[in-house]
């Protein structure tokens, strides 16, 4: 059981983003994580998780998860106060990416300088 709490942050977070088809299970004190994230974005959340709580190559756990949307790097639903150059610096860690988000939802914005809350944004693959 010990080996569960290790990794409770991980499942919790796993429960928060509603990862699909999910399993968790123990094995000789190897925990078995399964599911299906809606994308590579949270995909990467998860994989943090677990390096944040057993390091770098963790041997007690063992994670197959996998991506129901791989043509979106992320989506994400503007807020009050978002401007691209934020979201692009959320996602990629460099608000100068704000283009490649401008460019992958010209169906729904004309303007990169003119964004609105509710909206929901594809986060390209880069």
């Amino acid at each position: 059981m010990a080996v569960r709490a290790k990794y409770q942050g991980v499942l919790d977070l796993g429960e928060k983003l509603n990862i699909a088809n999910g399993n968790v299970t123990e094995e000789n004190g190897v925990l078995k994580v399964k599911g299906t994230a809606a994308t590579q974005y949270e995909k990467n959340l998860l994989w943090d998780a677990i390096k944040a709580a057993g390091g770098d190559s963790p041997t007690d756990i063992l994670a197959n998860i996998d991506v129901a949307d791989d043509t979106v790097y992320a989506r994400h639903t503007v807020k009050g106060g978002d401007t691209l150059g934020k979201i692009a610096k959320h996602y990629y860690g460099n608000a100068s990416k704000y283009t490649a988000i401008f460019e992958a939802n010209k169906d729904i914005l004309n303007n990169p300088d003119v964004i609105h809350p509710d909206q929901e944004l594809k986060i390209p693959n880069l």
